[in-house]
């Protein structure tokens, strides 16, 4: 994996305004999931991952092209979270039509992630 940018406000923003790639925003979910690759045996570790992703997802899956695991994530976000972007980015949301399902998985990831924060914060 490659040297990944810090968790922070200013990296949420930049996944929902497309300026860090697909590839880095799925690292990032899965290292803050737990997941870490190891070159050395070219393996995937999941020893740290929680086992309602482990048991299902025994190597990180790729949120960005497939639905399933993105529906995970949401559902994952505690309720009293799952208006993060908006409350701490003042992000609005997509316009009916006008956005990409990459887009609405990217905002799902992002959510994740400050939710992520939120929960470490505590």
């Amino acid at each position: 994996m490659s040297e990944l940018p810090p968790l922070n406000k200013e990296t949420i923003q930049a996944i929902i305004d497309e300026k860090i790639d697909d590839n880095t925003v799925n690292q990032l979910v899965w290292y803050y999931l737990g997941y870490r690759y190891d070159p050395t045996i070219d393996k995937w570790d999941a020893s740290n991952v929680a086992p309602e992703w482990r048991d299902e997802y025994l190597e990180p899956p790729n949120f960005i092209e497939f639905r399933p695991p993105t529906v995970k994530l949401t559902r994952s976000i505690p309720k009293e979270n799952k208006q993060l972007l908006k409350q701490k980015l003042g992000f609005k949301g997509y316009k009916i039509g006008e956005f990409t399902p990459v887009q609405a998985r990217r905002a799902t990831m992002a959510n994740w992630l400050l939710s992520y924060m939120e929960i470490s914060s505590r």
